[in-house]
């Protein structure tokens, strides 16, 4: 309630803040300290000329911006709000934590202040999915539900206004939950598999920030693990509190499986795969993962109305349109060769794979033979073409043609090579393996470019 969120920033009155990031994320923050009274300075690498009028605003109002390549030189504050993107272990970040200052973030203040219980949703897949139908499925159930985090809604500055009956749903990603000390009431981990080791420094660390979801939780609070998974499967001998499994491929105890068609919790079915509206296995597995979390919360019949109604989270597997009988998806979210194997595993034809994009050094070898089973057309696009072209011409089951591979140099041109050599009933799917940071500012900037060029072609 607000007088936890008062109490937390009365108690930074008098000291000096630093904001490191001042992206969309940041700026509520950054206006919420100034209005408490606090003395702020906003950090980018940002040079000023290229600062939008938001950010000058902000200036306005009071901060003390602090841009440009060398922002972090000279640097110094009593308490220190991260940005997610920050490795906690940045030079300028250990200088500063040696000089006495508080390394925070957004997202540890607001566990700090939350009134209400939070669920917490992370993994290197299914994450935004799992996170929003948990929240769906908790709003259908007749709760009062926050949604925020990693899916794109700041959370601390709505602390204010939350009740203690009310529910806070959050996506976690490995570089929020790097120096968190506080853990959920209910945690989930979908599932682990290389990723973002362009800023980890190893699997190992990509790992232990994951566990950092549960390591402060409690007796009483509970631990969602994927069965299937053998990192993830691990983490329960590490839980403090209760642990729940879901699997595919096993029927845990007390736990949710997929038998047949059917969903079962503790042995009762609670829906089949024909009531779910989002194609794909995985998307099982993310209800699945679901209706252990909200297990206590909701009615099986509040799921099933979910399932049935849900038709997905915007740049995941996103119908765009149908063009003379061919349909056009957009999975900008795949940015890993994982995500991008669940996204062809929903489709029961072969597609048109739109692929490629910023290296965030991930082997692709896994993902060759995945192509060669389920691409007719491979359409590469950015900095990885190169080396996803190799993963599937060492597939084993490779052979000249097949699938028939291109090079493109930009978005339009794959979607214009896609037009011209698809035919009634085809799939196109842009679904990258890759981060889009070659190309464009991120994944979300990337799907909105391909679902306008979609939409601009002529019939």
């Amino acid at each position: 309630m607000k007088e936890t969120l008062d109490s937390y920033f009365s108690a930074l009155k008098g000291k000096h803040v630093a904001v490191l990031g001042i992206g969309v994320s940041n700026r509520p923050l950054i206006r919420l300290l100034l209005s408490y009274g606090i003395s702020v300075t906003a950090c980018d690498k940002t040079p000023r000329e290229a600062l939008d009028e938001e950010v000058l605003e902000l200036e306005r109002a009071g901060a003390v911006l602090h841009v440009g390549p060398d922002y972090l030189e000279g640097l110094c504050a009593d308490v220190v709000f991260r940005t997610p993107g920050m490795h906690p272990e940045n030079p300028a970040l250990v200088r500063l934590r040696e000089q006495g200052s508080v390394i925070t973030s957004e997202m540890e203040a607001f566990f700090q202040v939350c009134p209400c219980e939070i669920f917490a949703v992370t993994g290197s897949d299914g994450k935004t999915t799992t996170t929003t139908l948990i929240a769906e499925i908790l709003k259908k159930a007749g709760r009062t539900v926050w949604v925020g985090g990693n899916i794109g809604q700041p959370l601390l500055p709505l602390a204010g206004q939350m009740q203690p009956d009310d529910l806070a749903v959050v996506e976690l990603s490995s570089f929020q939950l790097m120096d968190m000390t506080h853990s959920p009431r209910v945690a989930v981990v979908t599932n682990l598999a290389p990723n973002h080791l362009d800023i980890h420094k190893d699997m190992d660390e990509y790992i232990h920030a994951k566990e950092q979801i549960f390591r402060f939780q409690h007796q009483g609070d509970k631990l969602v693990l994927n069965y299937d998974n053998d990192i993830t499967r691990g983490f329960a001998d590490r839980a403090p509190g209760a642990v729940q499994f879901f699997s595919r491929t096993a029927q845990p105890a007390g736990g949710v499986w997929l038998e047949g068609d059917t969903v079962y919790l503790h042995g009762t079915p609670i829906l089949t795969r024909r009531d779910i509206l989002l194609p794909g296995i995985h998307n099982v597995e993310n209800y699945m993962a679901a209706i252990c979390a909200v297990e206590g919360y909701a009615a099986p019949e509040d799921i099933r109305a979910v399932a049935q109604t849900f038709g997905g989270v915007e740049h995941r597997i996103e119908l765009v349109r149908e063009l003379d009988g061919v349909r056009y998806y957009n999975d900008s979210i795949a940015s890993s060769p994982t995500r991008t194997i669940a996204g062809l595993h929903s489709f029961s034809e072969q597609v048109i794979l739109i692929a490629g994009g910023y290296d965030k050094h991930i082997s692709f070898a896994p993902l060759g033979p995945e192509i060669t089973s389920h691409v007719r057309l491979l359409i590469l696009c950015g900095a990885t073409a190169g080396k996803i072209r190799d993963a599937v011409t060492a597939a084993p089951d490779y052979a000249p043609g097949h699938p028939e591979m291109v090079e493109v140099t930009t978005l339009a041109e794959a979607v214009a090579y896609a037009r011209a050599h698809s035919h009634s009933g085809d799939v196109v799917l842009l679904s990258p393996a890759c981060a889009a940071f070659d190309q464009f500012k991120n994944f979300m900037v990337r799907g909105e470019t391909f679902k306008t060029l979609v939409r601009q072609l002529e019939g």
